[in-house]
């Protein structure tokens, strides 16, 4: 196992978090607390994040001031934080090295003899959230990393005294090729993030990059020809090579049994042979794909096929993942983290299955250049749902140089209309929808406060 960050904790007595509250940041200070580093962090903002982080005994200074780095021997910090940070510029100042947090999380990986990376373009989370639990109730004991909260561990990450970890491994600016995992599962390798990589051949590359970082085990889609692509080599490089899907080619095989409701069930198939079947809690054909990944490396590193069964029929979603917040007024709403055409597709279409009156889906459009790339899959998609409503675009990281605006994405949508604010959508929807309805709201970013703003009006 490649060991590129073995010595960036050597004599590290001290860690100091700048931003220790974000997602990202909280699982490196729990586990590396865990290990008897002293940390300390600084944030902005009160949240739930930094309520269980002082939980720990942890100090949190809330403000970034340069005072806050003195006595540390390392600084961690996110992408998010410009190099004019008074805390990076004191750390800077006084010679003490700081990283940027994904060369931390790769230092924290190595530690883990059974690490397991999940990454894709699409259903990491989940797959990520499935695993950990698997691990968790057959007794495992892992160390966990997950991009969203996971109500069955109370948060998104949970500190394991096995040598087992299980890391969500994002490809946005190839930070997962910071990682060097002994198993890598790749769900999917789809068109996505072109604002940094530009094309599919360059996606392509950096998962066979980190398909080659991978030291022991690849679990991959065999029904995918992109991901199948880029594994194409790795068994001449000594790495064993385990597909899965619903093609008879694959080592691991879903055989769709029964449907309850829209919870599907699926046997799990290993070289013809069925090992056990798997009753899915959480709806669409697209989770038993990630329910699928999650089974094939569990039991690839030793989880009896049973307890992977009761642990996957006992997975009731990720947060903002087809997330049911309630059933106000007879009126269903829900939440999801699809920002993307192909998670739009497989959302609206496991909706559209579910029995609802009406179908409501209120988009939040998530970067300009995504918005613009993909401006007729998005109209397409979109179509699937009785009444589509747009939010304007989140614009993130990008400044609207491609001239894009939500109108024009909701002039080729049937009855579709558009708002400025959250407030005048939840205003809209809530007088429109009606009991036996589903109200969904979808996106990458902040339009759970429009689900949250729509739960509250119905409420009252």
């Amino acid at each position: 196992m490649v060991k590129k960050y073995d010595h960036l904790l050597d004599n590290v007595r001290r860690i100091h978090f700048v931003g220790i509250g974000g997602s990202g940041m909280c699982p490196l200070a729990e586990i590396l607390h865990n290990e008897g580093f002293e940390i300390t962090g600084s944030d902005v903002a009160e949240s739930d994040t930094l309520a269980r982080i002082r939980s720990y005994g942890i100090p949190v200074t809330m403000g970034h001031f340069p005072e806050n780095v003195l006595g540390a021997d390392l600084v961690v910090y996110t992408a998010a934080v410009k190099l004019d940070n008074p805390e990076l510029v004191s750390a800077k100042e006084h010679n003490i090295r700081a990283v940027e947090r994904c060369i931390m999380l790769g230092a924290v990986v190595e530690k883990y003899k059974n690490s397991v990376a999940v990454c894709g373009t699409h259903g990491k989370t989940t797959t990520t959230s499935m695993l950990t639990q698997i691990f968790t109730m057959s007794g495992c004991d892992p160390t966990a990393i997950i991009g969203a909260k996971l109500p069955f561990i109370g948060g998104n990450s949970r500190v394991g005294k096995s040598d087992i970890m299980v890391c969500e491994a994002c490809e946005y600016v190839d930070t997962f090729l910071h990682l060097y995992p002994a198993v890598t599962v790749i769900l999917n390798v789809d068109e996505d993030h072109l604002d940094y990589f530009g094309t599919l051949d360059r996606i392509k590359q950096s998962f066979t990059q980190f398909a080659d970082q991978t030291s022991d085990i690849l679990v991959v889609n065999g029904d995918d020809e992109n991901t199948m692509f880029c594994v194409k080599d790795m068994a001449a490089k000594g790495k064993k090579v385990i597909t899965f899907g619903f093609g008879e080619q694959n080592d691991f095989r879903a055989d769709i049994s029964d449907k309850n409701d829209v919870c599907e069930s699926f046997d799990l198939i290993h070289d013809g042979k069925v090992l056990t079947t798997i009753k899915l809690s959480v709806p669409g054909s697209f989770n038993v794909m990630n329910a699928l990944a999650a089974a094939s490396a569990a039991v690839t590193l030793g989880v009896s096929p049973e307890d992977t069964a009761k642990a996957l029929e006992d997975f009731h979603g990720a947060h903002r993942r087809f997330e049911i917040l309630g059933k106000p007024q007879g009126i269903t709403v829900a939440d999801d983290f699809a920002h993307h055409p192909t998670e739009l597709r497989a959302t609206l279409n496991t909706a559209m299955s579910m029995g609802y009156n009406n179908v409501w889906a209120v988009f939040q459009p998530h970067t300009f250049s995504r918005t613009y790339t993909f401006l007729n899959e998005f109209a397409q998609v979109l179509s699937i749902a009785d009444h589509c409503i747009l939010s304007e675009i989140l614009p993130v990281r990008e400044k609207n140089t491609w001239n894009i605006y939500s109108k024009d994405l909701a002039e080729k949508i049937d009855g579709c209309v558009w708002f400025k604010t959250f407030e005048e959508i939840a205003d809209y929807v809530i007088t429109k929808a009606k009991p036996g309805d589903l109200i969904i709201t979808i996106g990458g970013g902040n339009v759970y406060m429009c689900a949250n703003m729509i739960m509250d009006k119905l409420s009252k």
